[in-house]
């Protein structure tokens, strides 16, 4: 019996699969709770949630991706230590990215993404998806089973945003081979390191937009190289390029993590997969639950530039904060039957999944497509849905295993079985 008050969040296996007891006894301590281990601050109430994510003047996102891992490298001295994180950015994990900035630097890099995500080229990237959904499912459908996430998800996803990016195909194939399989971020099972996975995808994007700017194009980098600040000063190639690594960093593996998430629910509840093929218009309610019952993020670290309160318990300048979505949205004072997953909830685009506030995630949209177009193929050509009872011990009880990570929920694999179908 793991005891909830002493436990390790972030280094004990134990809470793994299934981190909502957990988070259950937190919020009912306390929305705003201290642990033990870390000293941080976990935030399980969807209202306390969403206060510290729309407060970027009280919340650096400096220590975003890291929280306590490594230690902040200075002390936080007064009543307001905007300045020390100001002199100390560059030694915290990945302070280079859109991730961990704040106002105004990250209004600047954030208006670069902005341009690119035009409903125009989502239209234009939505088509390419319908085309890859089918071509991906080709290389394996006539097999009537696969391991769902390497066959179909994690290079679905990766193929989508270089398309968006208008990554020549000829490097489409050195991108699955690179990007697909990736490193866990936040492992819990090895020494806690700062890690970026982004250095392979920065030596690409600064060829490719060193080149555009040489050499234009009538193509998407062309107009990526090209962009400009809201001020009309030019970015650095540098600045372009962490652009684009940064759509790849948040968009790819999440993404990959919610397809995984939709195709379990869908095994493990084969009433949905019923009502999905009586009613595709309601593929999307069935995205948004599936959002809100597994949010892809687990935890993301806020870092207290100044005292202030967060649901009525007062936090000081340097306290490190664990924003916990998926806690966030299971929070019975917001959403009732909280632990069900329901088509029929009225609220049910208020999860957290995609964050709120200035770093709310600029692909939410691109994902809600990559999820509709997925399930409409899928449906279309897989006929009775099933865990694999070979990998996963039974077909109407299946295991699962989950990645051994603090910052993402996703599955490590997922195997299924289905009748294939023309």
């Amino acid at each position: 019996m793991t005891d909830f008050d002493t436990v390790d969040y972030f280094t004990d296996p134990a809470l793994v699969p299934d981190p909502h007891p957990y988070y259950d006894h937190l919020r009912a301590k306390c929305p705003v709770t201290r642990e033990p281990n870390y000293g941080v601050y976990a935030v399980t109430g969807y209202q306390e949630a969403n206060d510290v994510l729309r407060d970027s003047e009280s919340f650096s996102s400096c220590i975003a991706v890291g929280g306590p891992f490594p230690p902040l490298p200075f002390t936080p001295e007064g009543e307001d230590i905007t300045a020390q994180i100001a002199a100390h950015r560059t030694e915290l994990p990945m302070f280079e990215h859109m991730v961990t900035m704040d106002p105004p630097e990250h209004t600047g890099a954030r208006s670069l993404l902005n341009k690119l995500l035009v409903p125009s080229r989502l239209k234009e990237n939505e088509e390419f998806m319908w085309k890859l959904a089918d071509k991906q499912l080709d290389e394996f459908i006539d097999d009537g089973k696969c391991e769902f996430l390497g066959a179909y998800a994690k290079v679905f996803t990766l193929l989508v945003i270089a398309d968006l990016l208008g990554v020549p195909e000829a490097y489409h194939e050195e991108l699955r081979i690179n990007l697909a399989g990736g490193p866990t971020v936040g492992s819990i099972d090895k020494e806690i390191v700062p890690v970026n996975p982004l250095e392979w995808l920065d030596n690409l994007f600064s060829e490719l937009i060193s080149d555009r700017r040489r050499n234009p194009c009538d193509d998407v980098l062309t107009s990526l190289a090209g962009a400009k600040y809201p001020d009309g000063s030019t970015p650095e190639v540098t600045e372009v390029v962490r652009t684009a690594t940064f759509l790849f960093a948040a968009g790819q593996e999440t993404t990959a993590k919610l397809l995984g998430s939709a195709m379990q629910f869908l095994i493990t509840r084969p009433d949905l997969q019923d009502v999905l093929r009586a009613d595709r218009s309601r593929i999307p309610v069935f995205i948004e639950e599936t959002l809100r019952m597994q949010a892809p993020v687990k935890s993301g670290f806020r870092l207290a530039k100044k005292a202030v309160e967060v649901g009525e318990v007062p936090l000081s300048a340097g306290d490190l904060v664990m924003v916990c979505p998926g806690a966030a949205n299971r929070d019975p004072r917001r959403f009732e039957n909280p632990h069900e997953f329901d088509l029929a909830r009225p609220n049910f685009r208020e999860h957290m999944a995609f964050g709120r506030g200035v770093h709310t995630c600029p692909g939410s949209p691109l994902a809600r497509v990559e999820g509709r177009v997925s399930l409409e193929r899928i449906l279309d050509r897989m006929l009775d849905i099933r865990a694999d009872p070979e990998k996963h011990g039974s077909v109407d009880d299946p295991v699962f295993q989950f990645e051994p990570t603090f910052i993402l929920r996703g599955l490590t694999e997922l195997h299924i079985t289905y009748t294939p179908q023309s």
